[in-house]
C-alpha cells in the first residue's frame, strides 16, 4: 500500500517500504537499540538484521494520512527499555512527520532480544 498525499501541484505516492527503511534508519541512530529483528514462529529464532535489511523489522500500515508503525527490536543489555522505547518514540515521530508529511498515530515496539554489545 501507498501513502497518498495531494497538493496544489499534484499528487504524492509513498510506499511503505521507503517510510520503513527511513524508519529504521532513524531508530538505528538511538541510544541503546543495537538493530532491528526478523523473528522466526516456525523456529522461534530471532535474527539480528543488517542495515540493508532494516525494513524487514517494521511494519507500516497507513490509514488515510495517518501511519501505524510496529518496531521488532533488539535491546542493549543494561540499558533501560522504557527510555530506549520511549527515546524511539519521540524521535521516529517526529522525523517521520517531517518526513512524510503524514501523522503518526500509533507506534508499536516489540522487544525481540536483548545483546550484550562488545
Amino acid at each position: 500500500m501507498k501513502g497518498r498525499m495531494t497538493t496544489e501541484l499534484g499528487t504524492i505516492l509513498i510506499d511503505t517500504e521507503a517510510i520503513a527503511q527511513y524508519a529504521g534508519s532513524e531508530a538505528m541512530e538511538c541510544f541503546g537499540i543495537v538493530g532491528m529483528a526478523a523473528f522466526s514462529v516456525k523456529d522461534g529464532f530471532v535474527w539480528l538484521l543488517k542495515q540493508d535489511n532494516l525494513s524487514r523489522g517494521i511494519n507500516v500500515r497507513i490509514n488515510g494520512n495517518r501511519l501505524t508503525i510496529d518496531f521488532h527490536i533488539i535491546v542493549a543489555y543494561g540499558v533501560s527499555i522504557q527510555t530506549v522505547a520511549k527515546n524511539l518514540i519521540d524521535s521516529v515521530q517526529y522525523k517521520l512527520e517531517k518526513y512524510t508529511g503524514f501523522k503518526v498515530e500509533k507506534i508499536n515496539i516489540y522487544v525481540e532480544d536483548v545483546r550484550v554489545i562488545d
